[in-house]
């Protein structure tokens, strides 16, 4: 059975048996038992002088911490002071009204919330969702997939020079620049990401890869790009080039895509550059 308050294997009230010197009034501090003398409130402690209880007249409790005697007890006299537990209820969060907790709470066993419940901060109520069938949904997760709204082809981009696909059909949290072409972390985590660049190939040539900060992702060169697509061959047919990686990022860094050779010619309207956070 749950209690409020001191459970009873620690005793529903404390006992403190103290042995009086000659004219002791006053009796406070460790007694018998090796218990320091508290309470709450004066009208929950009881107070015996060999073995009769004696009346509030007979004694002054107000300071929370000691007893102190109308008359002085003689040698050898035995006053017990028996204190009970005082509980309160104000801290508590409703049952049937909730509430809020202003500290950590920590949970031996699992969590149940109801169908379709919601777990979320004080900004964002709904950020989590359970749904009754045990989909997860997260109302703010940092997610985008971006494309290029134009139907002309972008002719000749120069190596070391950015892709911007200005539109989006998805862009949670605004975390991708249509103006930018660049994606900046809001957190600390691993992102998920993928290109798909549909190129001209008339030149033979066309080579996208993906920048870390502005800068080539790679081992021990920047000639060497670590994450990147390439084609080249002799025929002169449109084709795509495409890449996906996870990635370790820090907050405000940011993820974008470069082409890496100046044949390089695109169709912004059948090109997408994607992805989210993976946690």
């Amino acid at each position: 059975m749950a209690y409020i308050g001191t459970s009873p294997s620690n005793g529903v009230r404390r006992i403190h048996t103290y042995t009086a010197t000659a004219n002791q009034t006053t009796f406070t501090g460790s007694s018998t038992e090796g218990v320091t003398l508290t309470y709450a409130d004066t009208n929950y402690i009881d107070v015996f002088q060999n073995g009769v209880l004696l009346g509030s007249a007979d004694y002054t409790s107000t300071s929370g911490t000691s007893v102190v005697l109308a008359q002085g007890a003689s040698v050898s006299d035995l006053v017990v002071i028996v204190v009970y537990d005082v509980f309160s209820v104000a801290d508590t969060v409703s049952k049937t009204s909730g509430g809020s907790f202003d500290s950590a709470v920590t949970m031996s066993g699992g969590l149940v919330i109801a169908d379709a419940g919601n777990i979320g901060s004080a900004s964002d109520t709904d950020a989590m969702a359970i749904s009754s069938g045990g989909i997860v949904t997260k109302s703010a997760h940092p997610s985008f997939f971006a494309f290029g709204a134009s139907n002309d082809w972008v002719d000749n981009v120069s190596s070391g020079s950015i892709i911007v696909l200005n539109s989006t059909k998805h862009n949670i949290g605004s975390h991708y620049s249509t103006s930018s072409g660049k994606f900046t972390a809001p957190i600390t985590g691993v992102y998920a990401f993928s290109f798909n660049i549909y190129v001209k190939n008339g030149s033979g040539t066309a080579k996208i890869y993906a920048a870390l900060n502005d800068t080539v992702i790679n081992w021990t060169s920047t000639g060497y790009q670590l994450i990147h697509a390439f084609t080249q061959d002799a025929d002169t047919n449109d084709e795509t080039i495409g890449a996906s990686w996870n990635y370790y990022m820090t907050a405000n860094q940011t993820m974008s895509l470069y082409s890496g050779d100046a044949g390089t010619d695109y169709f912004p309207s059948m090109s997408f550059f994607s992805g989210f956070l993976v946690g």
